[in-house]
């Protein structure tokens, strides 16, 4: 039989005020974006008639600018989980103007599952094939769509993106877990094991139409990494080899997963240098250009993700070069890559990225000074919490030197000092692992902080009250608050703290 074809604006006019719509994809990649994009028109209509118009939205990660750019814009978006990029969304977000659930990816469908989120009204899946008993194929991401699928109440609206090539058909790894108190062990024992199908699986009868679209994924591309992140992956590159050559990590190394952005290509750029690191596997979240090319140089063996998080050109490359990447590349849904007990079983190595440490490796990696949301946790919790060894990198300072990225007390604190063994700044190494509070702060100034911050940190330490782990509670937030006021940590003066 043949599905319904529906332009996107029909499909837009499905969705009433205060629905729940679930969306495909993960990042940008996989995103429906025509749909999203007639819904803005929607509201901007309604709003100038004066009715009310937001929906609620849950995804698989941030999306593009068709859907968390343009929905913002237009105020309709009312409540919004799990992570986000986008710059409009986020200033609506820090003005209270949008219901935020920054959650772990890990959990953003099985939440969906108990209920924890209300009803899921629509589906809108992006796919590159549809077949009549209900088959369909995604694109460039897993995300949560085969829980969108089977929640959604209203219906499902599927986008066929003919810019995503059906040579891409075989790369997904589609499974779903049972809810407790019925969930099985996730058979995976190696990140290339497949256990699923290739195709999602959804009921025909609840395909309300179909939308031809030829969209290509609203990708970022990254700059090229600079003299401060080239130092951070250096640093990654050589501590990681130091603890093979002491066997810490086999000496056949473990599987990795990085963050995104400048520094985590950076990092997977030097390790791919270096001689001295083994040919890898990956078991990550989100695979970006740098991946990519290291599997083309055989560098990376194989590779699991949820999302081809690379640039439109790289992701064709994929296409056209698909006999290489179909047996060492599989896509699966989010609750499986960031899945806590494959992570822990597989003995991955984690590596992402702080917006600040303190001194004794609590980490602040979604929040401005304690209140301005940045994008959200994203997986790096399901990752390092459950890693075989978990790295934290950023850069030693901000804002051309006026913030320093080492502080007294995170203003916000996403992972606490016992998800946390490794702090890897341009600057050094603090390796947490086995030290009491007072010993880590002692690695991380020395080892991580900026020159220019150092003495200020042990001056903090020199008026702290002392304790397992030493503060002065009226002087732990000196340095936000200066930088807030006058616009630079190094005006700190903490000597006005002491009685």
């Amino acid at each position: 039989m043949g599905f319904l074809r529906i332009s996107a604006a029909e499909a837009a006019s499905l969705i009433k005020n205060g629905d729940n719509i679930a969306l495909s994809g993960f990042t940008p990649a996989g995103t429906p974006k025509a749909v999203t994009a007639e819904l803005a028109k929607v509201a901007h209509s309604e709003h100038e008639a004066g009715r009310p118009f937001q929906v609620g939205i849950f995804t698989g990660a941030s999306t593009g600018q068709s859907c968390d750019g343009l929905l913002s814009e237009e105020h309709a978006i009312k409540y919004r989980a799990p992570y986000t990029t986008n710059a409009t969304f986020r200033k609506c977000v820090n003005k209270g103007e949008i219901a935020y659930n920054d959650i772990h990816l890990s959990q953003m469908a099985q939440e969906l599952r108990y209920g924890f989120m209300g009803d899921v009204d629509w589906a809108i899946l992006e796919v590159c094939a549809i077949e009549d008993d209900g088959r369909v194929y995604l694109t460039s991401a897993g995300g949560i769509s085969p829980s969108a699928a089977a929640l959604a109440k209203k219906g499902i609206i599927l986008e066929l993106n003919a810019f995503h090539s059906t040579k891409s058909i075989g790369l997904h790894d589609v499974y779903q877990p049972l809810d407790p108190p019925n969930r099985k062990v996730i058979p995976i024992e190696h990140p290339g094991d497949r256990i699923g199908t290739t195709y999602l699986q959804i009921d025909p009868k609840k395909i309300v139409g179909v939308v031809e679209t030829n969209l290509p994924d609203e990708a970022r591309s990254f700059a090229d990494g600079d003299p401060v992140t080239n130092k951070i992956g250096e640093n990654v590159a050589h501590f990681l080899m130091f603890d093979v050559r002491r066997g810490i990590i086999p000496k056949s190394f473990l599987p990795l997963q990085s963050g995104v952005g400048i520094t985590a290509n950076a990092i997977l750029a030097a390790l791919g240098n270096n001689p001295e690191v083994p040919d890898f596997n990956i078991y990550t979240e989100v695979l970006q250009n740098a991946i990519v090319d290291l599997m083309r140089k055989g560098r990376v063996k194989s590779a699991s993700t949820c999302s081809l998080t690379v640039t439109n050109d790289v992701l064709q490359g994929i296409y056209d070069d698909i006999d290489l990447f179909k047996d060492r590349l599989v896509i699966r849904p989010s609750e499986i890559s960031n899945s806590p007990e494959v992570i822990r079983r597989l003995g991955v190595i984690a590596i992402n990225t702080a917006i600040e440490v303190d001194i004794y490796g609590h980490v602040n990696s979604t929040q401005i000074c304690g209140t301005k949301m940045m994008n959200g946790i994203g997986g790096s919790e399901d990752f390092e919490r459950n890693a075989y060894m978990s790295i934290f990198t950023c850069s030693s300072v901000a804002k051309c030197g006026m913030i320093s990225s080492i502080v007294p007390f995170c203003s916000h604190i996403d992972h606490t000092e016992h998800d946390v063994n490794v702090i890897i700044t341009e600057q050094g190494i603090a390796d947490l692992r086995g030290k009491s509070p007072m010993e880590r702060a002692k690695a991380i100034i020395e080892n991580c902080a900026h020159p220019d911050y150092k003495n200020l940190l042990w001056d903090y330490l020199k008026i702290a009250d002392k304790g397992h782990s030493s503060h002065k509670l009226s002087a732990a937030f000196a340095m936000h608050d200066t930088f807030l006021r006058e616009g630079d940590m190094k005006l700190t003066d903490f000597a006005q703290y002491v009685k």
